[in-house]
């Protein structure tokens, strides 16, 4: 699913239908005859180990279901350390996490199907009797469409999907007329108002009780959304339809999916992870398979199954080989940027991607999906849980799990496609890691730190849902399941829709608009019905031979192509060195440049210049990790400079005697309350004690009520604003204290949050540099009351002062082309590198990131150096905030890169850093 827990798969086979509908199950169909033909290299599994592991999974759910019935019912979720219920509004905000929360009892209606699955009829006939009498949709909450849509509507349309073939069987749900499916229908007519825009994509909350911007709604003013919140609805809504005549859900969701589909960058077939839902415009435009867009992919091939729609085929098949021949690296799937997809976005995966190999398997790849699957569960080996996201060498970068079930679900998957009794192993394995670690008396936590083994109070819905369904499935041979799968579809929540559905009420016209934007490559089709014979060759070690060469590559280095793996494992190499990473303060990092044949020089000026010479590297590898290492270096300005930065803000002093004629230019924060959206902030300037403000302020009667003068370092951004706001603040304006620094030489910079959640802040936070700040706080001195006002603009101001301010074309920051970076000897100068402190990932910086389009890159180019062997580079990097003059040429065989005095390209891996942190709150934002 996208940045929910949601699972992915659909049945093997298919009962009668329509000749057209035919081709959707065939995929299906050919992948399970897989079976008949494959035997794997590991031992089989006795059918008594694998009844054994599957009553142990029943014994798990009845621990987990048991415990949210006996300490949570009807409360959305359980919290398993406290043993109460999560009731949204009684218990501290998580801010858009806390949007899947609706006050209707979201656990016990996710895990309908997953009690019918696991063969507890009864227990499911009196869940149902419980939703029906108990849950109502009618609450005045806001919630996520597409939580909403995936865990609640899908639940209700799964649990009428079972209820009904139980009904047919004559034993259970006798007396169910349809109930679940008439509260299906009250919740999509509750989430329809979402779709009143004109794009067609929804938006992304809306009020069960209130729907869009109305007063009482408190929503509907958001103008972006994720690609699979968007582009994740069509199978439930498309089975609302099916199941009630009513067309209306089926055309928005095509709708929306429509116009994704029209947005997509064309030369490269990609999407971008966030898109304004009025304007289409791609609001971040990096590109990949986990968080943001995963089950948007999903769905446009299950939506072919289910609905026998070849558009939606073709579409897939056209994103699938874009992502081929980008995204993939195997075993490794890294985000590109939709404009330059040979530009990889950021050096580390999220934990949602691996729901990937169980799709690559419906699409009938078998050979990347077993190698990233196998990628994946070395690095559970290591750490007991998929962290939330790892970096490419396999190390930490967000440690949480909230028992996501997407890997299960690839294991359940290839399972099924090869007949290989190694991932019963690895099923096993989870089992153990989940009752050793997660379980707790009153549930399973999710994990805090996988590093630590450290708990959170927190138990999600789609780990009923989807885990113990997967496991279960996974152990469980056909006589174990009352009802036979294959007739059935998963959603990305894993229920269950029948597949019937694609010959009931097909009422809406099927316009297949794909070859409008797009001409198809016959080949992309190859693969809609693998042969098997192909997928699993006559050698039973097959996808043993696969795994093997990634056995050790977590323990070892980070894979660059199984060939390099092996390379780096024979030579003992570390894991290359990435540019945003680089710290020249950090001696390791200096071990491995200098490995790398890259040397520092310290220049008169205070600043530090690197030079390559490729002949000194340790091996001709180093010696092409320094070269990339340069490379990127110089990638890393040139993306800078062409990315949009948020805006500068203003604070315009407007008491005696300056009456607003004096306007500072601010920095914007990524937190708290946004001066774009809302009225200024004005009030009274005081100086919090300690000046820091990273601690509880000593003098809380002097900044209520007030705006707190902090001043940078020791502490996170966010950190401060807390502790200014808990003093009765209603502003912040942090005060740079790096002396002299001021907007007029140096980029403006975003304040990023600390990589937690950030909701509680609600007053609005700005930076100045130290010339702006000590213009106020110069006027204390002499004024002492000096009022200010925060705000995105300058209010009432002096038409001159107004010219003086405004920002440079952004057209002066596109003046480099493509050729003047392809050389491969350079010399860059690189500057502002901030403090261990402040720049160090693991903890979450005060990441400053550039926000001014007047800072562009200037490269100019030379000629190349003709001796392969002496190709060298050179990088000049400032110290703490300093400005940047062009350094000269060590060489003069070398060609120059160099970057004018207001750049500062190592804000560049500060706003990568802080894109790292945009996307982590974007991956809470709909519920990671």
């Amino acid at each position: 699913m996208s940045e929910a827990g949601g699972g992915r798969g659909f049945g093997y086979s298919v009962p009668q239908r329509a000749p057209w509908s035919l081709v959707a199950a065939t995929a299906a169909l050919c992948l399970v005859s897989a079976t008949s033909v494959w035997t794997a290299g590991a031992s089989p599994m006795s059918r008594e180990e694998k009844q054994k592991l599957g009553n142990q999974v029943l014994e798990m759910f009845d621990h987990a279901y048991g415990n949210y019935m006996e300490h949570a019912y009807p409360a959305d979720e359980l919290m398993p350390l406290t043993c109460r219920g999560r009731v949204r509004g009684q218990e501290p905000s998580r801010g858009d996490v806390d949007d899947a929360l609706g006050k209707f009892s979201l656990t016990l209606i996710d895990s309908l199907d997953t009690l019918v699955v696991l063969n507890k009829t009864k227990e499911f006939e009196d869940a149902v009797r419980k939703v029906l009498r108990d849950v109502n949709l009618d609450n005045d909450v806001v919630v996520s469409v597409f939580e909403t849509n995936i865990r609640v509507l899908g639940g209700l349309l799964g649990g009428h999907s079972l209820a009904i073939m139980l009904k047919e069987k004559g034993e259970y749900m006798q007396w169910y007329n349809d109930e679940l499916l008439q509260m299906a229908k009250q919740l999509g007519y509750k989430l329809l108002p979402a779709f009143n825009t004109t794009s067609g994509l929804p938006y992304p909350r809306i009020n069960l009780k209130f729907g869009i911007r109305k007063p009482e709604a408190r929503t509907g003013t958001e103008t972006d959304t994720c690609t699979a919140c968007a582009g994740t609805l069509i199978l439930e809504f498309a089975a609302l339809s099916r199941f009630t005549g009513a067309t209306i859900f089926e055309e928005y969701a095509r709708k929306a999916l429509d116009f994704l589909w029209e947005k997509r960058q064309r030369s490269s077939n990609l999407v971008g992870v966030t898109i304004n839902i009025h304007t289409g415009d791609w609001v971040r435009k990096d590109s990949g398979v986990g968080a943001g867009i995963d089950s948007y992919y999903e769905y446009l091939l299950k939506a072919y199954v289910l609905l026998g729609d070849d558009s939606f085929l073709e579409r897939f098949n056209t994103h699938y080989d874009a992502i081929m021949r980008y995204i993939s690296q195997p075993p490794l799937l890294l985000d590109v940027h939709i404009h330059k997809p040979m530009l990889n976005a950021r050096t580390w995966m999220d934990a949602l991607l691996a729901f990937f190999p169980g799709l690559q398997v419906l699409k009938g790849d078998i050979r990347p999906a077993i190698e990233t699957h196998e990628m994946l569960y070395q690095v559970i080996k290591k750490h007991n849980f998929l962290p939330e996201a790892f970096t490419t060498d396999f190390r930490v970068h967000w440690a949480q799990h909230p028992l996501r079930p997407e890997f299960a679900e690839s294991t359940y998957f290839l399972y099924k496609a090869t007949g290989d009794p190694y991932y019963l192993e690895v099923g096993k394995t989870l089992i153990e890691n989940l009752n050793k670690y997660a379980r707790v008396p009153c549930g399973f936590a999710a994990m805090k730190d996988v590093r630590t083994g450290s708990h959170e109070d927190r138990m999600d819905s789609f780990f009923l849902a989807e885990m113990f369904k997967y496991l279960y499935l996974l152990f469980a041979d056909k006589e174990d399941v009352i009802f036979d799968i294959e007739d059935y579809i998963f959603t990305t929540e894993a229920h269950l829709l029948p597949l019937w559905l694609s010959t009931t009420n097909q009422r809406i016209s099927k316009k297949n608009t794909t070859s409008e934007y797009t001409e198809l490559d016959d080949s992309n089709f190859d693969w809609t019905c693998p042969n098997t014979q192909i997928l699993f060759p006559n050698d039973p070690l097959y996808a043993q031979s696969i795994r093997e060469p990634l056995k050790n590559v977590v323990d070892k280095s980070c894979p660059r192509g199984i060939i390099r793996v092996e390379e780096s494992f024979r030579s003992g190499a570390k894991p290359p060195l990435r540019a945003r990473d680089f710290m020249a303060t950090n001696p390791e990092h200096l071990e491995i440049l200098k490995k790398m044949g890259v040397s520092l020089i310290h220049l008169k000026d205070g600043r530090v210049q690197l030079v390559q010479h490729a002949i000194q590297a340790a091996s001709s590898i180093d010696a092409e990790d320094g070269l990339r290492f340069m490379q990127e270096m110089i990638e890393l300005s040139s993306q800078q400079q062409k990315e949009q930065q948020l805006p500068p803000r203003a604070v315009q002093i407007v008491s005696h005697p300056f009456f607003g004629r004096v306007v500072l230019t601010a920095g914007p924060a990524q937190f708290g309350l946004d001066l774009s959206k809302h009225k200024e902030t004005r009030g009274f300037v005081a100086s919090s004690k300690p000046y820091n403000g990273c601690s509880e302020l000593t003098n809380p009667e002097a900044v209520m009520g007030k705006i707190a003068l902090i001043q940078r370092g020791q502490c996170m951004f966010a950190e401060k604003a807390r502790n200014i706001q808990n003093a009765g603040a209603i502003g912040g304006i942090v005060i740079d204290d790096n002396e002299g620094s001021s907007s007029d030489t140096a980029p403006l910079f975003q304040m990023a949050g600390d990589g937690k959640d950030t909701d509680d802040i609600t007053i609005p936070m700005l930076f100045l540099f130290s010339k702006e700040g000590s213009i106020i706080l110069d006027a204390i001195r002499e004024y002492e009351e000096v009022e200010v006002l925060l705000s995105d603009k300058a209010k009432d101001r002096d038409p001159e002062t107004e010219n003086e301010e405004q920002p440079s074309s952004e057209n002066d920051s596109q003046n480099q082309s493509a050729e003047q970076i392809a050389s491969s000897s350079q010399e860059v100068d690189l500057v502002d590198q901030e403090s261990p402190e402040e720049s160090s990932l693991n903890s979450y910086p005060e990441s400053l990131s550039p926000a001014d389009t007047d800072n562009a890159a200037s490269i100019s180019p030379s000629e190349q150096n003709s001796n392969p062997t002496e190709n060298h580079e050179t990088t000049s990097l400032d110290g703490e905030c300093t400005d940047l003059e062009q350094s000269e040429t060590e060489e003069d065989s070398s060609p120059n890169v160099s970057w004018g005095k207001k750049v500062q390209p190592i804000d560049s891996i500060l706003a990568d850093w802080n894109e790292d942190i945009e996307a982590f709150e974007m991956m809470e934002k709909d519920e990671l």
